[in-house]
């Protein structure tokens, strides 16, 4: 059996919200085309693709061939100037910063390597948001969500031209709040009716701003942003909102 390889799941993600409302996506892994063709052999990531496990994706092989990448082709589709709205980029385990497998400094080259490519394309960069995210965790707040409760603390960067750089939002936020991010920018409905994505953004005091007091909330990330038209944001290439 591959490594890492899990039983399918008929779970939601966030991929069948899209495929229904028509937004593009991808997942774009580190060395996915020599796991397809060898799976044991290859240093490709499997645990770290949400999507390989998900029924509804695996069982469709047009589905499968268009959405599940690997990097190689998502540095082609930024030379094209052609990236899906929505992408996800895994690097393999030799870049993804893991002091087992991999050196920190990079990961950071990874990530260097692809917002540089990104801002070459002016009219790709002019709608783009790049969310960085690790997955090593410190100490800090952490919320009582539900029945899993929440995970340590974790680094997240935002790097486009209309966010608000140079500065260090407070807002209580999780993985699943770019999950809402996504919904809100492209007017989607949550995944479920009990996934995270229904939870409201927090209301904190103003003693404390890490702390939600209508806990359980997470942020959706748009007070990371500032946009010029309206509250919302302006991230779909397909054309689909203006």
């Amino acid at each position: 059996m591959p490594r890492g390889r899990a039983n399918a799941q008929p779970v939601r993600t966030i991929a069948d919200t899209l495929l229904e409302k028509g937004i593009s996506w991808k997942y774009y892994g580190e060395r996915w085309n020599s796991f397809v063709v060898s799976p044991n052999a290859s240093v490709y990531c499997s645990i770290c693709n949400p999507f390989l496990y998900e029924t509804a994706i695996m069982t469709e092989p047009s589905i499968r061939t268009e959405h599940l990448k690997d990097t190689v082709d998502f540095y082609n589709d930024i030379a094209k100037g052609d990236l899906a709205s929505v992408s996800y980029v895994k690097p393999g385990e030799f870049l993804d910063g893991h002091p087992a497998s991999s050196k920190f400094d990079l990961f950071e080259a990874f990530t260097k390597k692809i917002v540089d490519a990104v801002k070459s394309k002016l009219k790709l960069w002019a709608h783009t948001a790049v969310f960085i995210t690790v997955d090593e965790g410190d100490s800090g707040y952490v919320q009582p969500l539900d029945f899993f409760g929440d995970g340590t603390r974790i680094p997240l960067i935002v790097v486009s031209p209309y966010s608000k750089g140079g500065r260090v939002v407070h807002d209580y936020t999780d993985h699943a709040s770019i999950l809402k991010f996504i919904e809100r920018n492209w007017h989607l409905p949550t995944i479920t009716g009990r996934s995270r994505d229904n939870l409201p953004n927090p209301v904190t005091t103003e003693g404390n701003p890490y702390v939600p007091a209508n806990s359980p909330a997470i942020d959706d990330l748009f007070g990371m942003f500032q946009f010029e038209r309206g509250s919302d944001g302006d991230f779909d290439k397909d054309g689909k909102k203006g």
